[in-house]
Formats: structure tokens, C-alpha cells, sequence
């Protein structure tokens, strides 16, 4: 069954600061940036505002996590439950398992371990994890970055969390590789499709190619410069997926200037209703 979701990417210049992760290869070591933004809503406040405005999931960026302390994450998935919406996904912004870096390898492997446990007990359903930033037609990196990807998702499996990754960075950014990286990874390494990240001529056709495969789409269209998305070319991707079969999340996607709310709902006006009508 369809339905809508939002990302805090979304929603990023009031959910207050953003805590970036970074590689530091001096220290060989993560190292944090902190990137300061207004906060007009927590996160805790989050779930209630969104199924007020008609919302029923969320996917949280990891850099809006404030703490990851167990007794913070216990009251985030106490304020899903409260507001009756999903906690779909974890977004993990960080990492590369396609690095040569043995070192960062290690410690990379080892950061997305600890943010599945993190996933688990803020009662995330699944945790999308980068799948690697070599090129899609590196066909040892697709084979690493899927024996990675399978191995952490036995680990997710332990902890109730299904590991899913996305056409996000360099190696997923073609349709050809991504199907790669899923039909080595196996089917316990689910996939988002980005409206988005995909480019070039054959666009849409990349997005139909991988979309049957996909928990989720990101509803991401072209904006404007006041903000305002092409919706032909929108409803162009939301017929395709439909077409192939699609039937999951559309979690809708703004980035452009003024209030943000504002912007989802724009883009809602339309996704909203070529959702209603294949229920």
C-alpha cells in the first residue's frame, strides 16, 4: 500500500544543528562537524507534527540526532508510537565501503555496526546505508561494497533492522550498477530509489529499472528558483514507478528556498493525489 513519508533532510533548516561525520585520515579517526541551524521543532516533536499535516512515516537523517544515548533513543521511539507514524528508515549519511583505506574500511564497517544498533533501539525499521563512492562501472568496489553490504545485513537481521541502501554517491548512480550491487548483495539488502540521483537521457527509464525493487522512492522533483517543482516532470517519475509496479513509501523531498513545510506541501499537492489514485 502507498503512502507518504517526509525525510528530516526535508525539514533540515529548523530541526537545529547539523552533526556531520567526517573521516579525519591524520587521526585515522571520525571526527564530528558541527554545523549550526535553527531549531523551530526537536526531533521528538517531529512525529506529532508530521501525522498532523497528514504524514504517515518519517525517515531520520543521522545528523539530526541530538544524542544517541539509550535513554534519548527510548523516548524517539516512544514519540512515534505516541503519534501513531513509522519510523521507516534510518539515513545514514556517512560512509564509503568501497574505500582502499584498510583503516577507514575497518572503522567505517564498525560506525554503520554501531548506528544499526542505534536504528534498532529508536525502533527504526530499516537503515539505509551508502553503498560506496568508487565508480558504478568498478566492478571489484560493486563486489565489495555487496559482500559488505550482506554481511551487515546479518548483523541488522539480529537486531530487527533491515539494511537498505540507495541510488545515493557515485557507485550507485547509474541503474546498471545499482542492479549489480543488489543482484550480488542478495535479497536481504533492500533498496531506496531517489528521483534525484539518477541523470542523463535515459533518467526515467533508470528510475523504472530499479524502482520494483525499492522499499521507497524519494519524491524529489526539479524546483524552481522560488521553489516551486516542475510537476509534469514529477508526475512523468510517479507514473513510471506506478507503471512498473511500484506500491511502497513516497517520501517527499524539498531543498529549496523559504518555509519548508510550505515546499512539502507543494510537492504533496501533487504526489498525494496520483497516489490516491492507484489505492
Amino acid at each position: 500500500m502507498s503512502y507518504l513519508s517526509i525525510s528530516t533532510w526535508s525539514l533540515h533548516r529548523i530541526l537545529g544543528p547539523l552533526r556531520w561525520t567526517v573521516w579525519d585520515a591524520e587521526s585515522s579517526s571520525h571526527q564530528t562537524q558541527l554545523h549550526e541551524q535553527p531549531q523551530i521543532l526537536t526531533l521528538l516533536e517531529l512525529p506529532a507534527e508530521a501525522a498532523s499535516r497528514g504524514y504517515q512515516a518519517i525517515e531520520v537523517c543521522h545528523f539530526h540526532f541530538p544524542s544517541t544515548e539509550p535513554d534519548y533513543l527510548e523516548q524517539l521511539r516512544s514519540s512515534f508510537n505516541a503519534a501513531g507514524i513509522q519510523f521507516d528508515t534510518l539515513l545514514l549519511d556517512y560512509g564509503d565501503l568501497t574505500t582502499i583505506d584498510k583503516a577507514r574500511k575497518l572503522a567505517d564497517i564498525s560506525f554503520i555496526r554501531q548506528w544499526i544498533d542505534i536504528a534498532s533501539l529508536s525502533g527504526a525499521k530499516q537503515i539505509r546505508v551508502i553503498a560506496g563512492e568508487a565508480s558504478p562501472t568498478d566492478a571489484d568496489a560493486i563486489q565489495a561494497s555487496a559482500s559488505a553490504l550482506a554481511e551487515l545485513a546479518q548483523y541488522g537481521a539480529t537486531k530487527g533492522v533491515h539494511v537498505i541502501t540507495e541510488n545515493f554517491k557515485a557507485l550507485t548512480s547509474t541503474a546498471d550498477s545499482s542492479l549489480k550491487l543488489l543482484a550480488q548483495a542478495g535479497p536481504q539488502v533492500g533498496f531506496i530509489t531517489d528521483f534525484g540521483n539518477y541523470h542523463g537521457e535515459g533518467k526515467i527509464e533508470e528510475i523504472g529499472a530499479t524502482a520494483p525493487l525499492s522499499l521507497s522512492v524519494h519524491a524529489k522533483p526539479t524546483f524552481d528558483a522560488a521553489g516551486f517543482p516542475d510537476k509534469e516532470e514529477l508526475i512523468s517519475y510517479l507514473n513510471k514507478v506506478q507503471e512498473v509496479g511500484y506500491d511502497g513509501a513516497y517520501v517527499l523531498i524539498y531543498d529549496g528556498p523559504g518555509d519548508m513545510w510550505e515546499g512539502l506541501d507543494r510537492i504533496k499537492a501533487i504526489v498525494e493525489p496520483n497516489i490516491l489514485t492507484v489505492r
